[in-house]
């Protein structure tokens, strides 16, 4: 079974920037789409970014268009999420899913086979 680790979360001020990281070991996340997903205190987890296999496609939330940038990082197997220009309803624990061979990616959630275990993102003054 595929194991994501999500790190690089933590505090920051309004406007400030982090760059989230999704990693796994033993398995070549280039061959999966791989999402991001974010959930507040009281809400539904929401899809916010995604890729697919190789890079094929990446697609955004309305939400962090502009803001939010996915990549791969094939050398060292994780997909980044630098998020930036960063607002209080940012605020969210920041989860990676994958789903194995999907080239145009989704943000639907129950399309995501595995998940790692979040990363919390604060964003206050």
């Amino acid at each position: 079974q595929l194991q994501l680790v999500e790190s690089g979360g933590g505090l920051v001020q309004p406007g400030g920037s982090l760059r989230l990281s999704c990693a796994a070991s033993g398995f070549t996340l280039d061959d999966y789409a791989i999402g991001w997903f974010r959930q507040a205190p009281g809400k539904e987890r929401e899809g916010i970014s995604c890729i697919g296999r190789s890079s094929a496609t990446t697609t955004y939330a309305d939400s962090v268009e502009g803001r939010f940038t996915i990549s791969r990082d094939n050398a060292k197997n994780t997909v980044d999420l630098q998020v930036s220009s960063l607002k209080p309803e940012d605020t969210a624990v920041y989860y990676c899913a994958a789903v194995y061979n999907i080239r145009l990616c989704a943000l639907r959630k129950h399309e995501y086979a595995d998940w790692g275990q979040g990363t919390q993102v604060t964003v206050s003054s």
